[in-house]
């Protein structure tokens, strides 16, 4: 077993190495369902910045040093504070925010989200085949983003004002009518954020014909 270890200690020393780094500077993350859409497709592989808010324990949800406050707009892949699955949606409304849903249309702060640039477009929705998909820009401050709403589609769309305490965040999909984000799971802690996801790294057509979408490689985030 020594004659082992010392015949692979190069080996050893890499992959702890690059466990530590997956596990507390930067990671990547497979998109596996349609939640983000327009913006993240199925097949998409993004770049995940473990390093954007805290600096954590590896393996562990214990943060050693806070880096940055999460902003408003930013897509965070996070644990599921109901059953601990890794999830990505948009961050909505940050700790002292009120924010309210009125018939699909946010408020945070009492400000009204615009919506503007409407496109309708076809949606797969399984194992419906295919839905009507209006796609929009969502304005509200310097939150500005595409997103959009399913025709026929029933989901939550309305709640009432609630205020963001300290170290909470309320997520929500950009697929509005199609994703279980804090409206179904409830606000997220601080503490189980995993990172800032950054840019698209790879992505491949796995709906389809598993083409690589080679528009897509690099693409920043917005």
């Amino acid at each position: 077993m020594k004659n082992w270890f010392k015949h692979n200690r190069g080996f050893l020393l890499f992959l702890l190495c690059f466990g530590f780094f997956r596990t507390a500077v930067a990671d990547w993350n497979p998109i596996p369902s349609g939640s983000m859409r327009p913006n993240l497709l199925e097949g998409d592989v993004v770049f995940v910045n473990r390093l954007a808010y805290d600096f954590k324990l590896p393996l562990t949800d214990h943060i050693i040093a806070p880096l940055a406050d999460p902003q408003r707009g930013d897509i965070v892949t996070f644990s599921s504070p109901r059953d601990g699955t890794r999830l990505i949606k948009r961050l909505i409304a940050v700790p002292g925010d009120t924010v309210e849903m009125r018939d699909g249309r946010l408020l945070i702060n009492g400000e009204s989200a615009q919506y503007d640039d409407v496109q309708e477009k076809p949606e797969p929705l399984e194992p419906f085949g295919s839905v009507k998909a209006l796609q929009m820009t969502e304005k509200l401050g310097a939150l500005e983003h595409r997103m959009q709403r399913l025709e026929g589609v029933r989901s939550i769309s309305s709640f009432e004002p609630v205020v963001i305490p300290p170290g909470q965040y309320l997520m929500l999909g950009d697929n509005r009518d199609n994703s279980a984000d804090s409206r179904y799971i409830g606000l997220v802690p601080r503490q189980l954020l995993i990172g800032r996801a950054v840019r698209i790294l790879a992505s491949a057509d796995i709906k389809g014909d598993w083409l690589p979408r080679l528009g897509r490689f690099g693409q920043k985030l917005q």
